[in-house]
């Protein structure tokens, strides 16, 4: 059974920093091809943070994000990590780590290609 465990949210003032990170555990029969950040806030629909392929490492951010956070991975250690940066207090939300055993994914940031889910991590940014 594949499990996703968050860490590394909090509460820090607009323009700082947080870095977050997922420790996955999977057995070796499970192959985690897409990782994924989601975040949800209070009344509104689960978003498509940032996305990464295990594989060939390409990503993707949603628009919202771009040139503030980085996702990276370390594949030997099955660990996910979003570096968030001149955070805003829109960005305050639960935010959530995802993986996908499909070898193709259509959307990389839509949460119905996303098979694994762990159990969120607050992050609060106030003005």
């Amino acid at each position: 059974q594949v499990q996703l465990v968050e860490s590394g949210g909090g509460s820090v003032q607009a323009g700082g920093s947080l870095r977050l990170s997922c420790a996955a555990s999977a057995p070796s029969r499970d192959i985690l091809y897409y990782m994924a950040w989601f975040r949800q806030a209070p009344g509104k629909q689960r978003e498509g943070v940032a996305a990464i392929s295990t594989g060939l490492g390409r990503t993707f951010y949603a628009d919202s994000v771009k040139g503030r956070f980085t996702i990276s991975r370390d594949n030997a250690k099955n660990a996910l990590y979003l570096q968030m940066n001149s955070l805003k207090p829109e960005d305050t939300a639960m935010y959530y780590c995802a993986a996908s055993s499909g070898r193709t994914i259509a959307t990389m940031l839509q949460p119905r290609e996303y098979n694994y889910w762990g159990q969120g991590t607050q992050v609060t940014i106030s003005s």
